[in-house]
Formats: C-alpha cells, structure tokens, sequence
C-alpha cells in the first residue's frame, strides 16, 4: 500500500506528461531550496530562470502554466521575490494582459471572415515565395501600428482554420461535418498522412515568417511593441520623431528580413520551402466552393458585419482611441450584438485560447520579478556602463539582445533605460549619447530576441496555442527555424549600431 501511494502521486502529478518530465520537475523543486542555502539567491536565480525556460522548451510535453507555476510560487515561499513584486509586475503589464482577455477573443468572433479572406490569397498565390513576402509583410506593416499579439493571433486563428479543414477530410469525414477533433491523428486515413506532414510544414514557415514579420515591423514605431512607448517617453520623442531616429537602423534590417525570407524559402533550409500540396490545395478549393455554395443571406450580413468591425479595429488601433483590451472588448461587444451571438456558452468559447496563455504570462511575471529582486542583470549592466563610450551603443545592443533571448525583452528595455536615463539626468553622460543608447535599447531588445520565444511575447504566445502541437512547432523547432532571422537581424543590426552611433 505504502508503495502504491508514490505511483499514484506520480500519475496524477501532471497528468499525461513523461515520468522523466514530471521527475525533473521535482528534483526543481528540492535542488531550489538547497541551492538557496549553499550558494545564495543569486545563482539560485539564474537556475530557476533555467528551470522555467526548460518548462517553456518542453511546452508540447506538458502546457508550462502548471510546472512554472510551481517553480513560481516555490519562490515566492522562498523568499525569492515577494507577493508585491509580482503584483507591480502585472500592474505594470495590465495592458498586455486586458489585450490577451478581450483582443484574442475579439478575433476568434472574426474567424469566418479571416478564413475566408485568406482562403482565397492562399488558394489565388501559387507561389511560396510571394506567400511568404506576403506573410511577412503584411505581418510586420500591421505590427507597425497595431500589436504584435493582435496580429499573431490573426495568424494563429487562420491556419488553425485551414488545419482544420483539410485534417476533417484527411479523416474521412466530409467537409461539412461540424464536429470533428483535429487534435489527434488516429482517425487519419494512411494515403493522406504524408500530405498532412507536408501540410503541416507548409503551415510552420508561413506563421514563422509571420511570426518574424512582426517583430521587424514592432521595432520601427513607437506602438510597435510596450517597451517601444517607454523609451520613448524617457527620450522624449513623439511618433514620427521615434520613427525617423530609428529609420537608419530598422529600415536596412527590414530589408535584410525580406531577403532572409526569399533566400529561405529558395534553398529550402531549417524546415523552410514547402510547397502546399496538391491534394490539400484540392480540399481547400472544394472547401471555398462550397461555402460560397451554402452562404445564405445571414451568412454574407455577418461577413459584412465583420469586415465593418475589422476596419474600425484596425481605425481604432491606428489612432489610439483607447487601450488595446478595451478595444479588443469593443469588438466583442459588436460582433456577438450584431452576429446573434447572445448565449453565455458561444461566447465562452472565445476565451479558451487565450486564458491560459494569460495566465501562464502573469506566472512569467512572477519570474521576472526574481530577476529584479535578486539584480540578475545588475552586474551585466554596470559592466556596460563602466565600458569606453564609443563602444557602448553596440555593448548595449548585444547586452539587451541576448538578455532578451532568455527573459522578456519589456522587462529588460525598462532596466535599461531606467539606468541610463538615471546617468544622463545625473550628468554622467550627454544628450546625443543618451538618444545613442536608447536606439541601441529599442533595436536591442526587438532584433536579436526573435531567437527564443522567451523574448517576444507574440512568440510564447504561437508557442503555447492550439496551434503548436497541431503543425508540431515546438521550442527547439522555432529556435531552429529563427536562428537564420537571428543572426542576420542581429548581425546587420548591430553593424549599423556600431557604425551610424
């Protein structure tokens, strides 16, 4: 009986996740408290930074909410960081946590007009490379002036759309079926399951040049990404004066982005260069026909509806009328008022994708809180101020870039503008220079941070979707499939850094 009691605790301690994954897990748990002991909370902090970003990597194994949720609070009881710390931090990001609730549901609301809309440039582009431009483009124009979240989730809700029509029929159900679990393949019939994997890469380097997209677009202007209005508060720059300063950097690195993907889809590296099979172009195309068969009267007023709301979105986002969330909110209110959804459950499901992912970032959160309690950058950041100050600008850009590869690239923008802007109102350093290190912050924390989806939020946020385990994009595939943007967005980056500051 005794030793029945740990294989019972070990099968409900998360769930269906490997023994090995839940054992690592606990061992996290019980090095913590001896580390903090031993060695202090500094390099204790360091690890359980590495234990989360491990609960991240293996996000396909077991969703990292409860595994980082644990190493979260075992922190906070250790004293680590406090219960304030982490509510200032959330305070701090209600923005970004008002845009997840309401925005990502807003969209789901939109899914048929989406779907419809990019059903007909999918099936009308023949070729990947000019679907990719456009992925790309499009991603990074939007991301510009509106959000990054808001246009990642436009990705995600397309191409789990177009997912799941083909998987319907790849499992011999017919295309008007409305039930249907595309999460699991058993039902898949064999002929098509190579099609599906095809399908499915095909799938990943769209949304990964998407993906991308939006962090070239997010750097340029000063609502591309949260960090973005923050320095340019501290430096005092409006919306064209943020642009223009930072047009010689972000301008030669969009281009060299839109190179990166041509060159990508033509030699058809790291998982990039699938074509859209015939056979799914085929379903997708019957699939087109016959929901242009089937639309009735109400079914083309709820387009019209929706294309309405999307155009005040997109109005409303442009011109700041209000905090995204509240926008996102907004466009709940209308598309369910107008479209006839009025039942508590039809809404409820809009908010499924988004709640956990909402809650995962507050347990990031707690976790960036360590990192200020514990001053994890402190000595990182002397060192870049104690250096020559010709040097400092790309020191800079490389010391926020890799920061931002490992936690979130909001966090350490707002640590290092804070110091630097503490040294110029000290005197220590000049104006010009000051302006010089908060370019090299913005491009800093934007560029290289594609390499991880722990630096951009739009990144975690395509990692832990509905959408990940359904094209198979894990943690180690999208760290493969953006080192090429990686290195060139941060080499070409940090040449201009060096030479134009």
């Amino acid at each position: 009986m005794d030793q029945s009691i740990p294989k019972s605790f070990l099968k409900n301690f998360l769930g269906q996740a490997p023994d090995w994954y839940k054992q690592s897990i606990l061992a996290f748990l019980v090095l913590n408290p001896i580390l903090l002991h031993t060695v202090g909370p500094f390099i204790t902090g360091w690890v359980l930074l590495g234990e989360f970003i491990f609960t991240l990597a293996m996000a396909l194994k077991c969703y990292p909410l409860q595994p980082g949720g644990l190493l979260a609070l075992e922190a906070a009881l250790l004293g680590m960081t406090s219960t304030d710390t982490i509510y200032h931090e959330v305070e701090g990001n209600l923005e970004v946590i008002l845009l997840l609730v309401f925005m990502v549901a807003g969209i789901y609301f939109m899914k048929n007009l989406l779907l419809f809309l990019f059903t007909k440039i999918l099936l009308g582009v023949r070729s990947k490379i000019a679907l990719s431009l456009f992925f790309s483009l499009v991603a990074a124009i939007l991301s510009a002036f509106l959000d990054a979240l808001t246009v990642t989730a436009v990705l995600i809700a397309v191409s789990v759309g177009f997912y799941s029509v083909y998987h319907k029929v790849a499992s011999g159900k017919k295309i008007h079926h409305d039930t249907h679990d595309h999460s699991s393949d058993e039902e898949v019939l064999t002929y098509h399951r190579e099609d599906l994997d095809s399908f499915r890469a095909f799938l990943r380097s769209l949304v990964m040049h998407g993906a991308v997209g939006t962090a070239l677009g997010g750097v340029c202007t000063l609502v591309g990404e949260p960090q973005n209005l923050l320095i340019a508060q501290r430096a005092g720059w409006d919306f064209v004066e943020f642009f223009l300063v930072m047009a010689p950097i972000t301008m030669p690195v969009l281009v060299s982005g839109i190179i990166t993907c041509v060159l990508l889809e033509k030699t058809k590296i790291l998982g990039y260069g699938e074509e859209l099979p015939q056979n799914v172009r085929t379903i997708l195309e019957d699939f087109a026909k016959a929901q242009d068969a089937k639309r009735n009267r109400r079914d083309t007023i709820q387009l019209v509806v929706q294309g309405i709301v999307a155009v005040l979105l997109v109005l409303s986002l442009a011109f700041h009328v209000a905090e995204v969330g509240l926008i996102g909110l907004m466009v709940i209110i209308l598309l369910t008022a107008f479209n006839g959804i009025i039942e508590e459950h039809q809404i409820g499901h809009a908010f499924e994708e988004a709640l956990p992912f909402t809650a995962l970032l507050v347990v990031f959160f707690a976790v960036v809180a360590v990192i200020h309690d514990q001053h994890l950058f402190s000595p990182i950041i002397d060192a870049v101020l104690a250096m020559d100050i010709a040097v400092q600008p790309a020191m800079f850009f490389l010391a926020n870039g890799i920061l931002s590869m490992i936690s979130d690239n909001v966090f350490v923008a707002t640590v290092y503008i804070n110091e630097v802007k503490a040294a110029y109102d000290a005197g220590t350093i000049s104006l010009e220079h000051f302006h010089h290190l908060a370019i090299a912050i913005n491009t800093g924390t934007n560029l290289p941070s594609v390499a991880t989806p722990n630096g951009q939020a739009a990144f975690l946020f395509l990692l832990t979707s509905a959408l990940a385990p359904l094209i198979r994009l894990s943690y180690g595939r999208m760290v493969i499939m953006a080192l090429p943007y990686t290195i060139v967005l941060g080499t070409v980056g940090l040449a201009l850094v060096s030479y134009m500051l």
